[in-house]
């Protein structure tokens, strides 16, 4: 009995040792396991945060060539921009000059005078008079000597386009002709007393004038030289004569032509020759007025 029950001690004894060891055995197998299993969850996190940087990064990258896009672009613009602006400012130094210069040019005040001719003798109330040839029947001379004054207005510098360095100007003039103050008047109305009074032979003097009011365009080539030659292709004029005709009419209309030159003798001062003809185209009551003026005027621009 004893020997069975030192057997079953010794029996068991055995199993307990045996299964100690199994256990002490599987123990760091177990533990090893885990850690493997951490380990590849571990190496998996570090690839996925790896992953994740390299995306960070390429973002980033991308991101700083759009910076970078942007500010390359940001740096042509107002490269461009200042670019514009030199250009602008070098033209306005260009443009400034001759924007003064056309506003000085722009419109001239003229002073003129000089030698005037009528291409016929005069006639009228108080001097040479069919109506009354009574006592002296006297004429003017045809040549006499004038005076007068003028504006020119701009219009354009290139003809509306059509023609470069070519100005079209609209001319207002008046101008004072006489041509004598000591032509004997006749016995009916130039005498003191009047002949038809019963007077002697006693003639006045009497002044023969004329006033002329002229609208014309005038056409300036060389826009922008000292030297200017222009022309009159045509205008408007209206004459008032004195003494009036043997009718006692005194305006009479006609046309006027010109041509004359401009030279800028100093800042807005220029001087000037000019010769112009007036036609009246026929007699109004017995008196034709055409005639011609050449001489020279001093113009003030502004």
């Amino acid at each position: 009995m004893k020997n069975s029950i030192s057997r079953m001690r010794n029996t068991s004894r055995i199993a307990a040792g045996s299964i100690v060891c199994l256990a002490a055995l599987h123990v760091p197998q177990a533990l090893a396991h885990d850690a493997a299993q951490r380990i590849r969850l571990l190496e998996q996190k570090l690839q996925a945060i790896q992953t994740e940087l390299e995306k960070v990064k390429t973002e980033s990258s991308q991101a700083t060539q759009k910076v970078n896009s942007i500010e390359q672009t940001t740096n042509q613009t107002v490269q461009k921009v200042n670019t514009i602006q030199q250009n602008n400012t070098a033209m306005e130094s260009r443009i400034a000059p001759i924007e003064k210069q056309v506003e000085a040019d722009h419109h001239m005040l003229f002073f003129r005078g000089g030698y005037t001719h009528m291409m016929n003798h005069r006639s009228g109330v108080t001097i040479e008079n069919r109506v009354l040839p009574i006592g002296s029947q006297d004429h003017a001379n045809k040549d006499g000597w004038y005076v007068g004054a003028g504006l020119d207005w701009n219009l354009t510098n290139n003809v509306w386009g059509a023609m470069p360095k070519t100005s079209i100007f609209a001319e207002l003039m008046f101008e004072y002709k006489q041509f004598g103050s000591q032509v004997k008047g006749n016995g009916a109305v130039g005498n003191a007393p009047s002949m038809l009074a019963g007077g002697t032979l006693n003639p006045i003097n009497v002044t023969i004038s004329q006033f002329t009011l002229t609208a014309s365009p005038k056409i300036k080539f060389f826009e922008g030289s000292k030297l200017r030659p222009w022309i009159i292709p045509a205008g408007l004029a209206i004459h008032v004569m004195s003494p009036p005709s043997e009718s006692i009419t005194y305006i009479a209309p006609g046309v006027q032509f010109g041509a004359g030159v401009d030279y800028n003798v100093w800042k807005n001062f220029y001087v000037g020759i000019d010769a112009r003809y007036h036609l009246t185209a026929g007699k109004t009551d017995h008196v034709n007025l055409s005639g011609m003026t050449a001489g020279g005027y001093l113009g003030i621009g502004f």
